[in-house]
C-alpha cells in the first residue's frame, strides 16, 4: 500500500464494531485502546485487539491494522504494547507525545518486543498524534531532523489540545479552527513533509455532514495532507475519494512528465499555453505516486 488515505478508529472493546472492520473500506483501521475504552474495559480490549490481529496476518490483508495505545506517561502503555506487538500490527499510534523523544522511546520498546516475538526488526511503524499537549506543538519542528526510522506519518488532534489549555471550544465564530489550532495543524503538516512522511489530517467530528467532510478533505489535500482520520465508517468512502487523484489529475501529470521527457535538457517547458518548471514536475510525480502509477 503506497499511501494510507483513511485511518478508521474502532474501539478495541467492541466486538460488534470489530466484526464490521473487514468491510469498512478503510486503508487502515486503528484498534483503539485509549480514549474510546473505559479503564475497566482495557484488559478485555487488549485481548480482543491481539485476537483480531492474530486472526488477520499481514499476508493477504487488504488493509493495515494499527493500534492506538495509551500515552507513554501512563502505567497502561507498556501493558498495551506487551499485549499486541507479538501479533504483528502494522503500527502503533502514539497519543499525547511531548515530541520526537517520546517517539524514540516507543521505538526502543518496539525494538525489544519485536525481537522477543521474532518479528522483522523495524516492521512496526509509528504515527504520533503530535499536537495534543501545548509543549508538543512547540516541538513539531524537531521531527524533520530527528531521524526516526519507524516514523510513518504525523497527525494532529484538536480535542485533547483544547482540554489541555482549558479552552471552551477549538473553533472560532465562523466554525473554522481557532488560531491556536490552525497553528498546530499547519506545523503538523510542515513537520510531516520535513520528516518525509505522510501528513494525516485530524478527525472531522460531524460524521453526518457528508458535504462538509468532502469540502474539508478536498481543502486538506490541496494544502498537502495525504490522508485523514475517520471516526465513523460512513466517512471512509468520502475520505478515500478525496485523497485519491482524479482521472483528470492523473492525465495532466502524465502529460507533464511526457513534456519533460521530450525535452530532457530543459528546466522549463510549455504545456497548454503555460510555462511549467521543475516544481510542476515534482508535483506530477507525487500525483502519480499517490495513484500507484510508476513515474
Amino acid at each position: 500500500m503506497n499511501s494510507i488515505r483513511s485511518f478508521l478508529f474502532i474501539p478495541a472493546d467492541s466486538e460488534k464494531k470489530l466484526g464490521k472492520a473487514d468491510e469498512s473500506g478503510a486503508d487502515a483501521i486503528i484498534l483503539d485502546l485509549e480514549d474510546s475504552v473505559t479503564p475497566a474495559n482495557k484488559p478485555a480490549a487488549r485481548k480482543l485487539a491481539a485476537d483480531f490481529l492474530t486472526a488477520r496476518p499481514r499476508a493477504g490483508r487488504r488493509y493495515q491494522i494499527w493500534v492506538r495505545i495509551n500515552p507513554l506517561d501512563t502505567d497502561l502503555a507498556l501493558s498495551d504494547l506487551a499485549a499486541v506487538v507479538a501479533s504483528a500490527p502494522d503500527g502503533i499510534m502514539l497519543p499525547k507525545p511531548e515530541g520526537p523523544a517520546h517517539v524514540l522511546q516507543l521505538s526502543h520498546y518496539l525494538d525489544a518486543l519485536e525481537a522477543q516475538a521474532g518479528l522483522e526488526p523495524g516492521s512496526v511503524g509509528i504515527v504520533p498524534v503530535a499536537s495534543e499537549t501545548p509543549g508538543a506543538v512547540f516541538r513539531l519542528g524537531e521531527y524533520g531532523s530527528a531521524g526516526l526510522k519507524r516514523l510513518t506519518a504525523i497527525t494532529w488532534g484538536a480535542e485533547d489540545l483544547s482540554a489541555a489549555i482549558g479552552a471552551s471550544t477549538n473553533c472560532d465564530a465562523s466554525g473554522e479552527w481557532a488560531p491556536a489550532y490552525k497553528l498546530a495543524r499547519s506545523l503538523a503538516l510542515l513537520a510531516s513533509h520535513a520528516a518525509g512522511v505522510q501528513a494525516i489530517d485530524t478527525l472531522y467530528v460531524d460524521f453526518r455532514n457528508e458535504e462538509g467532510l468532502r469540502a474539508s478533505c478536498r481543502a486538506a489535500r490541496s494544502e498537502g495532507f495525504t490522508g485523514r482520520l475517520a471516526i465513523h465508517p460512513a466517512q471512509v468512502a468520502i475520505i478515500n475519494e478525496c485523497f485519491s487523484p482524479s482521472a483528470e489529475e492523473i492525465s495532466h501529470a502524465q502529460r507533464v512528465l511526457a513534456a519533460f521527457a521530450a525535452n530532457p535538457d530543459a528546466g522549463t517547458v510549455g504545456l497548454d499555453g503555460k510555462m511549467i518548471d521543475i516544481p510542476h514536475l515534482k508535483q506530477a510525480k507525487r500525483v502519480l505516486a499517490q495513484a500507484g502509477i510508476a513515474a
